[in-house]
């Protein structure tokens, strides 16, 4: 709890929280590009030392709140015993995180999202943190999972597959009307994470002229799940 804190920490986390909120409203308001740090500081009345000793960059406060998702999901899975079918080691994590994110995170994470879709740098900053958080879970899972179901390549895969998903509920949440909360984000996620049975079966099943003709597709095909 926020108030168990020792007050430094709670005050940094304060300076913290009031920098994310004004860099969303600002870059919102008037573009990533177009705000500067120094106006960004300036609004929170902290130095650009503060700024700094918090984060990155302009790019990293903008995407905080995803960051602090999958700093989120990231612990839990190397906390995770990892019994069961993966995919719902996985599944189950990503609700788990969400479900940890402090009160009003949705509606932060909303907004990043929404500046993120439309700012390329954010999209390639996105992006790269992406890449870094799936070797980082890939390496955990299969180092403390040695079966052959669990092996780089396929591991990989999965997890991937995992975000695909992830992120065309992101993509159905943020552009529904009003403000819709975690749980229709929950919701959302739960339905695209759901499909992925289905999809894994178009692979295997192949269609068109090309089944089964030496094409990769048809009977005996690999079926590698991912995202």
């Amino acid at each position: 709890m926020v108030n168990e804190l020792p007050l430094r920490e709670r005050k940094k986390l304060r300076t913290r929280e009031a920098l994310v909120e004004t860099a969303l409203e600002l870059f919102s308001d008037k573009g990533f590009c177009e705000v500067t740090l120094d106006e960004l500081v300036g609004a929170v009345e902290v130095s650009k030392r503060t700024f700094f000793r918090t984060f990155a960059s302009k790019e990293d406060v903008a995407l905080a709140p995803e960051k602090e998702l999958w700093a989120a999901y990231s612990a839990r899975i190397e906390a995770h015993p990892l019994n069961g079918p993966l995919l719902t080691v996985l599944e189950d994590t990503l609700f788990a995180a969400v479900a940890d994110m402090a009160d009003g995170w949705e509606r932060r994470f909303r907004t990043s999202r929404a500046l993120a879709d439309r700012t390329p740098a954010l999209t390639a900053h996105s992006l790269g943190h992406c890449a870094e958080v799936t070797d980082a879970v890939v390496r955990s899972v299969v180092d403390r999972r040695p079966d052959s179901s669990a092996d780089e390549l396929r591991m990989r895969l999965l997890l991937e597959l995992m975000l695909a998903a992830w992120r065309c509920a992101l993509k159905e949440w943020v552009s529904t009307p009003g403000a819709p909360g975690r749980d229709a984000l929950r919701a959302r996620t739960r339905a695209a994470l759901d499909a992925i049975p289905d999809v894994a079966k178009l692979v295997s099943s192949g269609t068109g002229a090309g089944a089964g003709t030496g094409t990769g597709a048809g009977t005996g095909a690999g079926c590698a799940t991912a995202e």
